[in-house]
């Protein structure tokens, strides 16, 4: 088994729609461009075999699973980044950020620090805000009324995902049930649900980055709820699963049980 089939080999079996499999083929392509004299994962050709492969897939099967696709492009660029870190000079070195740095910004500038980079935050909007403000409140009524110990943070609050000092996220809803994690200054690990409202420039940070840094950490469940495409779509990692619900419909909650919520 090469390379290619591989990473790829976890989803062949799941259907993915025409459209879907061209915005993502496009995006591998382009988020991993061959460049002369430095080594890369996977060439074109190698991509066009996978797309290819996708192709021949697609209406075979009923089962789906878009969200192994979207990680992968999230591995990926994490994966390219890294390399380059590994790679970069005593200069490149110089301009890695630490949680400090985040708390040196300059009062009501905003930012996140994924892996030594710091990405600065554009103020929320008023639809942002309407959501995350209807969001959080039907979360925290359901915990009240039915008893339950988890806590529900919206922004801004801190959450350091792992023991280092190189990784600081602002999620936009974070719902924390173990209480050890909880401290005056964020939250220690993962919250076990999280959702993010996608900016216009958040969108590559929410889809991809965030993605596959959540689930490494141990986030049970994550929402990236659109405004602009008005879908919301869940990553339930628990159960190895991801499904869209457009804006209207009923969205059910998978670490409660029973509990839904139409945005």
């Amino acid at each position: 088994m090469d390379a290619t089939e591989e990473l790829f080999g976890d989803f062949l079996r799941f259907d993915l729609k025409a459209g879907d499999l061209d915005d993502l083929t496009a995006e591998l392509e382009e988020a991993y461009q061959v460049e002369d004299g430095k080594e890369k994962l996977y060439t074109r050709k190698e991509l066009g075999r996978v797309r290819e492969t996708l192709r021949y897939q697609v209406g075979k099967y009923r089962y789906m699973c878009k969200w192994r696709v979207l990680e992968m492009q999230g591995n990926i660029i994490y994966n390219e980044e890294k390399r380059g870190h590994d790679n970069m000079d005593a200069v490149r070195k110089e301009e890695s950020y630490t949680i400090e740095d985040i708390y040196d910004l300059p009062d009501g500038e905003r930012a996140e620090l994924i892996d030594g980079q710091i990405y600065y935050m554009a103020p929320p909007s008023t639809k942002h805000q309407r959501l995350l403000n209807f969001i959080s409140t039907e979360i925290n009524l359901y915990i009240r009324n039915n008893n339950g110990e988890c806590e529900v943070f919206p922004a801004p609050f801190a959450v350091f995902l792992n023991e280092n000092d190189k990784n600081y996220v602002e999620p936009d809803i974070s719902v924390i049930c173990d209480k050890d994690k909880i401290t005056d200054k964020g939250c220690n690990g993962a919250p076990d649900w999280i959702i993010e409202i996608v900016s216009p420039g958040s969108r590559q940070m929410d889809y991809y980055k965030k993605l596959f840094k959540y689930r490494t950490a141990g986030v049970r469940e994550y929402w990236v709820v659109d405004p602009d495409k008005q879908i919301v779509t869940v990553y339930d990692f628990e159960r190895d699963n991801m499904e869209e619900y457009p804006f209207g419909e009923e969205v059910p909650v998978g670490i409660y049980e029973g509990f839904w919520i139409k945005v």
